[in-house]
């Protein structure tokens, strides 16, 4: 998980992405969503009865399919920085791009996603990592002056 100004938060959500261009030197992008504890995410809501019936199956399951315009990213600020996969091999050249507003989860959705993981990945969020001379950014969107924002 990532952390901004020190604070981790109760869930992220990772949406991978991979070029198949050889020729790409960084292959695989990772959106990122932080959430905070507060009202339930529609999004999440939609899976949670897909979530549950795998909960005593210790077999992947398929899902379905998602749109991903259910997702709700919320501003157009974002951080990015080169880092590394949270899975082993844990490879590095990964762009990491992680929206600057916090999105808000119920602590029922995160209690129902974490016993939906199996015991041996209960914790999965992968430890802090040194930055290691890694600049990250944060991009913001341009105002024009007399446009609102929406």
């Amino acid at each position: 998980m990532n952390n901004v100004y020190g604070v981790r938060y109760a869930l992220e959500l990772h949406m991978v992405h991979e070029s198949p261009d050889l020729n790409v030197k960084n292959k695989i992008a990772v959106v990122g969503l932080l959430y905070k504890i507060g009202e339930a995410d529609v999004f999440l809501s939609k899976l949670s009865r897909n979530i549950s019936s795998m909960m005593n199956s210790l077999e992947e399951s398929n899902m379905g399919e998602i749109d991903p315009t259910d997702i709700k990213m919320g501003g157009r600020s974002y951080y990015k920085y080169i880092g590394s996969l949270t899975v082993p091999p844990c490879s590095e050249g990964v762009i990491w791009i992680i929206n600057e507003e916090v999105a808000t989860v119920s602590k029922k959705q995160v209690e129902l996603l974490r016993d939906a993981v199996h015991d041996y990945a209960e914790s999965n969020a992968r430890p802090l990592q040194a930055l290691n001379n890694r600049e990250v950014h944060l991009y913001l969107p341009r105002f024009r002056p007399g446009v609102t924002k929406n």
